[in-house]
């Protein structure tokens, strides 16, 4: 870079721009951020209701298989109730879950 030109050539400015591009989240940029924060809070809600009936489904099921001597009802049952458990996990951990590798990437330089 020359004195008489104070800008770096692209080639220069274009390497800093790949090690630092300068992003990072921030609340407030951009309109409509409550109503997107309400509808995903919705549809975590309906997702918690669904995951509900879901295992109270699941749960009839593997009863009336034990009850019925139906082993593959028995066993369908015992895999929804797991899954409805292992979806009811992820709906409520969704936040901490995205928070935590959020904060693990930002430390990647």
């Amino acid at each position: 870079m020359s004195p008489a030109n104070l800008t770096p050539p692209l080639s220069e400015r274009l390497t800093l721009l790949a090690y630092d591009p300068g992003v990072s989240p921030k609340g407030g940029g951009l309109p409509g951020l409550e109503v997107l924060r309400t509808v995903v809070n919705s549809i975590n809600l309906f997702g918690i209701v669904a995951v509900v009936g879901a295992l109270a489904v699941s749960l009839g099921v593997w009863a009336w298989g034990h009850h019925s001597g139906g082993h593959q009802a028995e066993a369908n049952g015992k895999k929804g109730a797991v899954v409805s458990a292992g979806a009811a996990l992820g709906l409520g951990a969704a936040n901490g879950i995205v928070a935590f590798f959020s904060a693990l990437g930002q430390q990647v330089h």
